[in-house]
């Protein structure tokens, strides 16, 4: 189905105000840990939503709560944070990923964000000892970001989509891109995951979140996730094999 995209989608970011000069995003992907992650930060700061993305030629979703729909890509920030939040539920399959991460470096460039991270979490083989968190990130962040932050380049492997398209463009540009990953499980959301990855952003960031109630929050969101996990599975199935990591 997604491999036959009759055109390119086309995705629009409409924002409030100016960003911070931090992209922190997170996906609907395998395992959700990166949208757990980034939504459990929007809600521990409380922040506010600033801006959303749409698309057009692409199968897209309302996610609704209480009642009320929301957009399924959203924009978040405070006015005393220089982080600003993107919560990513919709599936963007990677032959649209491309176009995707084009929208979001084009909305970077015109309002001076200066870097962008990315939690994910990704479905490999993994032993117990190994559930730490991983980052691939270009020159200009690890230096700035990581010198001092002990956490561990991944191996080899390779990125395509969405997270292949911003890495590419950091690789040669003066945007710092950065993907932190982490080993995820079946179950949805993988919370252990998300846990990770909340505790990576903080020793970064320094943004002021403790990860511990995050549990009680998954779960609240859970049956929300499931439903979500179920569409992404039936997107997934259609889709090569993701051979991206060794």
């Amino acid at each position: 189905m997604f491999d036959n995209l009759t055109q390119t989608p086309d995705f629009t970011i409409t924002t409030d105000g100016t960003p911070g000069k931090t992209l922190l995003a997170g996906f609907s992907s395998f395992g959700l840990a990166g949208l757990t992650a980034v939504d459990f930060v929007v809600d521990q700061l409380e922040l506010e939503q600033t801006g959303h993305l749409s698309v057009e030629g692409l199968p897209a979703i309302t996610p609704f709560q209480d009642g009320r729909p929301r957009h399924h890509t959203r924009l978040f920030s405070r006015d005393d944070l220089d982080v600003t939040v993107l919560v990513g539920e919709l599936f963007v399959p990677a032959v649209a990923g491309g176009a995707f991460a084009d929208a979001v470096l084009e909305w970077t460039a015109r309002n001076d964000v200066g870097e962008i991270a990315v939690l994910s979490g990704v479905p490999i083989p993994h032993a117990p000892d190994e559930h730490l968190t991983y980052y691939v990130a270009t020159d200009d962040y690890r230096e700035r970001r990581l010198t001092d932050a002990e956490i561990l380049p991944m191996g080899r492997g390779f990125f395509d989509g969405t997270n292949g398209a911003l890495v590419e463009r950091g690789i040669d540009s003066s945007l710092g891109v950065c993907v932190y990953v982490t080993p995820v499980h079946a179950q949805v959301p993988d919370v252990d995951a998300a846990v990770r990855l909340v505790e990576t952003a903080e020793r970064v960031y320094g943004l002021g979140v403790d990860a511990d109630p995050l549990e009680a929050f998954a779960a609240e969101v859970r049956q929300h996730y499931a439903e979500l996990a179920q569409r992404l599975q039936e997107r997934e199935a259609e889709m090569p094999e993701d051979r991206m990591y060794m």
